[in-house]
């Protein structure tokens, strides 16, 4: 897998499909790592697809200090490792923090994306006291780490499918604490001035990011939802076949 130096970190990445195809940067979800991708690798081989590894996570570097993780210095992270790729514009999709992380993207370098694709997510909180309450759930998890290690990963069917790649608990709970909390409402404020293709995917059995999900869809112009059946909150894993059908369509549909 390569590993290049990006804003001072080693940023681990994969590229899978066809190098001259329209690029895809997917970004994964909490605690997990680029490889619960794995099963969109081959269904996009039409695509440049690019997975990575945000800080703390997987094969890229756990800096040492809570300061060098924020939501502004992941963002930067990816818009240097397309850069780095010689990409200029693309679509950018990730599932639950990933998806977050996307729409914070959009809206720090909107001349870079060509579409969205926004899987089991939410656009934040409006209200101080909602957003306290996912505070405290994200420095929740991030103290198990610290408690238990790696052991505080849990369950779930992407943390099953990418632990053995995490290895830091450290630079987990830092992400934590730093890139899954939130500070304000600046994306959900920013929804109505997006302007790009966007797919929202919801797996109809993940009760907390439904409501989310369906009110960026209402928010959204041009938005598109795929709800597909028989899945929870890694969509892309317990139903792969639906939700790579759901992309590709989208993705055909909009011309890309």
């Amino acid at each position: 897998m390569p590993v290049v130096e990006l804003n001072g970190i080693h940023v681990n990445y994969e590229e899978h499909g066809d190098p001259a195809g329209a690029p895809i940067l997917l970004t994964h979800a909490f605690a997990a790592s680029l490889q619960m991708w794995n099963p969109q690798f081959e269904a996009l081989s039409a695509y440049r697809v690019i997975g990575w590894d945000m800080r703390g996570h997987g094969g890229t570097d756990s800096p040492p200090s809570q300061e060098q993780y924020t939501e502004k210095l992941t963002i930067e992270d990816m818009a240097s490792l397309l850069r780095h790729l010689g990409i200029s514009r693309a679509v950018v999709g990730g599932l639950s923090l990933g998806g977050y992380l996307s729409l914070e993207f959009q809206l720090a370098h909107p001349e870079m994306v060509r579409a969205l694709i926004l899987c089991n997510t939410g656009p934040g909180y409006r209200k101080d006291e909602a957003r306290a309450g996912w505070n405290d759930f994200s420095i929740g998890y991030a103290k198990r780490f610290e408690e238990r290690g790696l052991d505080g990963l849990g369950r779930g069917i992407e943390i099953d499918a990418t632990k053995r790649y995490q290895r830091s608990a450290q630079g987990l709970a830092f992400a934590g604490r730093g890139i899954l909390t939130q500070r304000d409402a600046k994306v959900m404020e920013h929804l109505e001035r997006i302007d790009v293709p966007t797919l929202i995917v919801l797996g109809a059995d993940d009760e907390r990011y439904k409501a989310g999900g369906e009110y960026m869809a209402a928010k959204i112009p041009n938005a598109r939802k795929a709800v597909i059946e028989q899945a929870g909150h890694a969509v892309n894993l317990y139903q792969p076949a639906q939700f790579n059908e759901a992309v590709l369509a989208f993705l055909r549909d909009n011309g890309i």
